[in-house]
């Protein structure tokens, strides 16, 4: 699930870029792009070896990977067209003076953070300063007792769980009706543990890069060439300690290895050298509790024998580099394109920092977000458009009660149950039903980094007051303006924002067929996912519980690895295969929803008469419209990172892929066998 805290690698973002692009001008309305273009397509290449190729072909001709971007695609460009909009809202909002009454008071909130956050010439001047009361705090950590409160304090300043661990609230996985404190493990300044870990020379590079980086960091904070190299040699000593002791990708996917309830008495055991009632007090959240989710019981322990024999100027040493790492963004130009030139440029292969503008735009995205949808609903949403995705979301869940019916495989029993989740799913479509309350929240014009902190706070503190308190089902997990959807196991809901129902992704001015292979394949895959080798763990009110028969789950276990071991094969970059144990989700829900949204098409059209344009069938249009939402590109660097620690499969086999399972595919474009993608009878994956 997206956490809405302050990215750690936005830090890689924000500082001056080189001259202004033609692209870097605000948009006064969001640019229409049909969903079904033919321009992009490459009829040369034949739909039946390579559909991904023949639908996008000609898409990043036209379409080149930005030199501030790892990669490009139809949803990253859509989402820079909406920063494009948004930054024309917030430069109006950001006029200075404006007249008493002009703004709400959400709209000086926005106005004055996207102003302080522009004003890079106060940010410059400010140097380290702001960041200097923090700094101190660490400095004066006399004694190992005081690191709980000081923790607490680090916590909710920088915003994520990069130091040491995180503490939040959550759902509590055996009553979903609860939320309880979940401690969760962090502490890595990499993307994933196995960074730590692995000795192949690309790794390797990637490690020995790090380091530099950390050590510049330290020389920015004004340490020596060679004290900088030694604290640099500790960080990492500390971080590979952590990353021993997390679990995997793939492990952190199974619900029941990250389910572990204590006590306080059990939470505090498992660093005894710890004070877990005194960190909590410092948060500001009743210490005590009767339950608590210790994600990763094994990286405690390790966390707190390290804590143990760890001397205390290593302490601060770790905790001076992670502070820094985490608030760069609110730094001066210095910080921010060391942290660039490692996230951006060494591990991702991003030539370009982005302009500052497209920075300050996502840093509102995340700390006003719902403050900003409000401002892009009421400007791009129209109800008529929420009502006719509402209509496609309820079509593709009669779509799924059907197959589920169908399924020859699945005990009367497992039906039944299945059916009463599938019953139970919320919809979610547009925007939330109760606006986010800002009014705790001080942003103050020319205070940039203290606009980030008190940001970080405001959010930290909004999670933690959850603890104990009722589940809010309302509540959303992405912005209006997010190019995304996402399901929710325990919230056992499906999420539309607004921003992913509009063109080129949803077309009202287009035909049915490709804005069903395309939003509705997209409506279908977040529904697969309550019913994937993960969300099927969760029953109807989002309990973890298994609500299979023994011999239905090793049914279902059967076919998912038909699409498991197909996965396996295709290859990422260079030599590198998908890690299919990590993708399987994604890669069930992929097919699951492309299927769903063909019967839902096939049904919605039964009756009407069906014409061919642009020289397609209706049901080809409906797979290229499909193929389409994923066209891109990414650099080779970032299609490494994305091996590693990316659940979903590459842009070409996430729809090569899905459509080789699909015998409707075969029958569009009267494919022979023999076909790249078409699979004899018999040997074709289906789950639902």
């Amino acid at each position: 699930m997206k956490r809405l805290l302050l990215p750690a690698l936005l830090a890689a973002t924000l500082a001056h870029a080189s001259g202004p692009s033609p692209q870097d001008t605000p948009l006064q309305t969001l640019p229409y792009t049909p969903t079904l273009d033919v321009t992009v397509m490459d009829r040369t290449v034949d739909p039946c070896e390579d559909l991904y190729r023949f639908a996008c072909g000609a898409w990043s001709k036209t379409n080149p990977i930005p030199a501030d971007e790892s990669r490009w695609s139809v949803y990253a460009k859509m989402a820079r067209d909406n920063q494009r909009y948004l930054w024309g809202v917030l430069n109006t909002l950001a006029a200075p003076a404006p007249a008493a009454g002009e703004r709400s008071v959400n709209q000086a909130k926005l106005g004055d953070y996207f102003a302080s956050c522009m004003d890079e010439t106060a940010v410059q001047a400010a140097g380290l300063k702001p960041l200097q009361p923090l700094l101190a705090r660490i400095d004066g950590l006399k004694d190992r007792r005081e690191l709980p409160a000081l923790l607490a304090e680090l916590h909710l300043a920088a915003g994520n769980e990069r130091l040491f661990f995180g503490f939040s609230a959550g759902q509590d996985f055996a009553d979903a009706t609860r939320q309880i404190a979940f401690a969760y493990a962090g502490g890595l300044g990499l993307p994933d543990r196995d960074y730590y870990l692995k000795r192949d020379a690309k790794t390797l590079q990637i490690r020995t890069a790090y380091e530099a980086h950390v050590a510049r960091t330290f020389e920015l904070l004004g340490e020596t060439p060679a004290a900088a190299k030694a604290a640099a040699r500790s960080v990492l000593a500390t971080e590979t300690v952590l990353a021993r002791a997390s679990l995997s990708k793939v492990d952190k996917r199974d619900p029941y290895k990250t389910f572990h309830v204590v006590d306080a008495r059990g939470l505090q055991a498992l660093m005894p050298g710890f004070d877990w009632a005194a960190y909590q007090t410092a948060l500001g959240t009743p210490p005590g509790q009767a339950r608590y989710n210790v994600t990763e019981p094994a990286f405690f322990k390790a966390l707190g024998a390290r804590l143990q024999r760890l001397p205390l100027a290593e302490l601060k040493t770790y905790l001076r580099w992670q502070l820094t790492s985490s608030l760069s963004p609110a730094l001066d130009n210095g910080f921010v394109q060391a942290n660039f030139d490692f996230y951006g440029q060494a591990l991702t292969g991003t030539p370009q920092l982005k302009a500052r503008w497209k920075r300050c735009v996502e840093l509102v995205d995340v700390q006003l977000g719902e403050a900003l949808g409000q401002e892009f609903v009421a400007r791009n949403f129209t109800p008529d458009l929420k009502a006719a995705t509402v209509q496609m979301t309820d079509e593709i869940e009669a779509a799924m009660a059907r197959s589920i019916d169908s399924l020859g495989w699945m005990s009367a029993e497992t039906k039944a149950r299945a059916q009463a989740k599938l019953k139970a799913i919320v919809n979610k479509v547009g925007y939330p039903e109760r606006w986010r309350d800002y009014g705790s929240y001080a942003v103050q014009r020319g205070d940039f980094l203290g606009n980030v902190v008190r940001g970080n706070v405001f959010e930290a503190r909004r999670r933690l007051a959850k603890i104990g308190q009722p589940l809010d089902r309302g509540e959303w997990n992405m912005t209006p303006q997010t190019v995304n959807a996402y399901y929710d196991a325990q919230m056992n809901d499906i999420n539309f924002p607004a921003a992913v129902l509009l063109p080129p992704l949803y077309d009202p001015r287009m035909d049915e067929a490709p804005n069903y292979g395309n939003t509705g394949g997209t409506i279908g895959h977040e529904l697969t996912h309550g019913f994937d080798d993960e969300g099927r763990q969760f029953d109807a009110q989002g309990n973890l519980k298994n609500w299979w028969t023994k011999k239905d789950g090793q049914q279902f276990e059967k076919r998912a690895a038909c699409v498991a071991d197909q996965y396996a094969t295709y290859t990422v970059v260079d030599d590198i295969k998908i890690n299919a144990k990590l993708t399987l989700g994604e890669d069930l829900a992929d097919l699951g929803g492309l299927v769903l949204a063909w019967e839902a098409w096939k049904a919605h059209m039964k009756g009407r008469t069906l014409e061919n344009r642009d020289g397609m069938t209706p049901e080809q249009r409906f797979f290229v419209g499909f193929a389409q939402w994923d066209c891109g590109e990414a650099r080779p660097e970032a299609l490494r990172v994305k091996a590693r620690i990316d659940p979903h499969s590459p842009s070409q086999w996430r729809i090569n892929g899905v459509v080789v399972n699909m015998p409707e595919f075969e029958q569009a474009f009267a494919c022979k066998p023999g076909a790249k993608l078409v699979k004899k009878p018999g040997e074709h994956c289906k789950v639902w």
